[in-house]
């Protein structure tokens, strides 16, 4: 089985194609993502800083990846990635930021990920794809399923003033936004 804990010393680098340029200075739309934490998350209402990062999908140890997963740039790394935001948690919440996690993932396949890994914070899915579609993640296509890109947004309330696009090394995304956060707030 794949050590989901561990990053590849020879994964592709993902390049900036321009796919999250249009992002920064939107409104999150007035949609409602499910939550790992039981209410829906109603995303045009969030005040305050909110850190929504986004990834194309968690792998569980008992299934197996999808094939070539460690060929697609910035695909792999979902579970190091989560595990540093929750790491870091107590650190993103003296800022007074919320944190999010976001995949196209079913809530049920996500709460599976959230207790497993102990995260203290809720994760939002865009089974739907309502919010991928109304401001236009990037995403692309893995196993007839559409994946988000992996990008972190920063909020304040619900415009999106900073933007994480393309994240590598998923474990270090975290370190970025800490760094935004302490020049930015």
């Amino acid at each position: 089985m794949t050590d989901l804990h561990s990053l590849p010393s020879d994964l592709p680098i993902p390049i900036d194609d321009g796919a999250a340029k249009h992002l920064v200075g939107l409104c999150l739309p007035s949609i409602a993502l499910a939550s790992t934490l039981g209410a829906p998350v109603q995303l045009d209402v969030l005040s305050g800083i909110s850190v929504i990062y986004a990834y194309p999908m968690t792998g569980r140890p008992d299934i197996a990846l999808p094939q070539n997963w460690d060929l697609i740039p910035g695909a792999r790394g979902c579970t190091p990635q989560a595990c540093s935001y929750r790491d870091h948690y107590s650190e993103l919440l003296s800022f007074g930021a919320q944190l999010y996690g976001l995949s196209t993932q079913s809530r049920d396949y996500q709460k599976e990920m959230a207790e497993r890994l102990h995260l203290p914070f809720a994760v939002l899915s865009d089974e739907g794809l309502n919010l991928t579609a109304s401001i236009s993640l990037p995403t692309f296509e893995a196993n007839g399923m559409t994946l988000l890109k992996r990008l972190t947004l920063i909020c304040q309330d619900n415009r999106i003033i900073h933007v994480n696009y393309p994240v590598f090394p998923p474990d270090k995304d975290i370190d970025q936004v800490i760094s935004f956060l302490r020049t930015a707030i």
